[in-house]
């Protein structure tokens, strides 16, 4: 029953990123690649290395930032690593029918569609699989795995790109993974209902995780709204509020390694309560869709938390209380 409770609240849980290079048998038609250079960024000290600059017009960097502002690749880049990325990258014309990449090839450039409509094609008999239309990216999994190209993409139409070589590309974006995984694989294990979680789900969860900054007085979620997600506080103090005949009334005082705004995801209910930042906060925030996915393992250990918010009404109540005894009854 518990399963089924769980499944009847959540769905289908996490989809995951867009659709990138496809998957397909590496092995297939495979050569030898001549990149056999690695990137360690736990080993990289060097923040003041020679990096890849191709100076822009303000209109190109304009038109650029437009082009990137929507890739999920770069959500977790701070505002210098972003200036970064909009330095390194340069731009590509290409006409209908040009070749992007290769099946099969050694991964050079990673690619932003700024316009134009792109086929991706797989397998010897190159099957049409997925198509861009003037928007997202693709030449991310033989830069990140260090693979051969896993599809053959072409321009339909006349284009305009923006590449990234490989070493800036696997230099910015995944010393900034492994700085964001471990300094949230820290954050999460202060907090204790991670502590069941294995080593690789808490991990899973850190690269889930989105920073988020919120100033002084700043209210962080509101009373009614439907739930986009939850928080982890990161630092900082948040006051717990609801709102009551003469006015609001703190209920709650939360810090770091605390979290709150499951409530609506595990009942899909609108917010039961305001959050206010009391100070600066930072905090790192679980999109609803991967919630059930990556946090389903502690669900129940939230169940029995939530016995203790005195705030939420009674049919909210009563469905927390039937889960938690029916999870019970079969632990014993």
């Amino acid at each position: 029953m518990m399963k089924q409770w769980r499944t009847k609240l959540f769905g289908k849980g996490c989809l995951g990123w867009r659709m990138r290079e496809p998957l397909v048998n590496r092995y297939a038609s495979r050569r030898k690649s001549v990149f056999a250079e690695t990137y360690d960024p736990e080993a990289d000290d060097d923040d003041d290395g020679a990096r890849a600059i191709f100076p822009k017009t303000d209109e190109q960097r304009s038109r650029l930032c437009d082009s990137v502002k929507n890739i999920l690749l770069f959500r977790s880049l701070d505002k210098e690593q972003m200036n970064e990325v909009l330095d390194a990258m340069f731009e590509k014309k290409v006409k209908a029918k040009d070749y992007i990449i290769k099946q099969g090839d050694d991964g050079d450039n990673f690619y932003v569609i700024e316009s134009g409509i792109y086929k991706a094609y797989v397998g010897e008999d190159q099957k049409h699989i997925h198509t861009y239309d003037n928007s997202g990216s693709f030449g991310e999994l033989a830069l990140l795995y260090n693979m051969p190209r896993a599809a053959t993409i072409q321009a339909e139409t006349d284009g305009q790109l923006w590449a990234m070589d490989r070493q800036t590309f696997r230099r910015i974006l995944l010393k900034s993974a492994f700085r964001k995984r471990k300094m949230y694989e820290a954050l999460l294990d202060a907090v204790p209902m991670l502590k069941t979680l294995q080593s690789y789900e808490r991990m899973n969860l850190a690269d889930a995780l989105i920073p988020k900054t919120f100033a002084k007085g700043e209210r962080i979620i509101k009373q009614g709204d439907a739930a986009d997600g939850m928080y982890f506080i990161e630092d900082g103090k948040v006051s717990i509020r609801i709102q009551q005949d003469a006015g609001e009334v703190e209920i709650s005082m939360l810090e770091k390694g605390q979290y709150f705004g499951e409530l609506a995801l595990v009942t899909h209910r609108p917010r039961a309560a305001s959050a206010y930042a009391v100070d600066n906060v930072k905090v790192a925030f679980l999109q609803t869709d991967c919630f059930e996915r990556l946090l389903g393992k502690v669900l129940d250990v939230m169940l029995r938390g939530m016995k203790h918010y005195r705030y939420v009404d009674q049919s909210v109540w009563k469905m927390i209380l039937e889960a938690c005894r029916e999870e019970n009854s079969q632990v014993r």
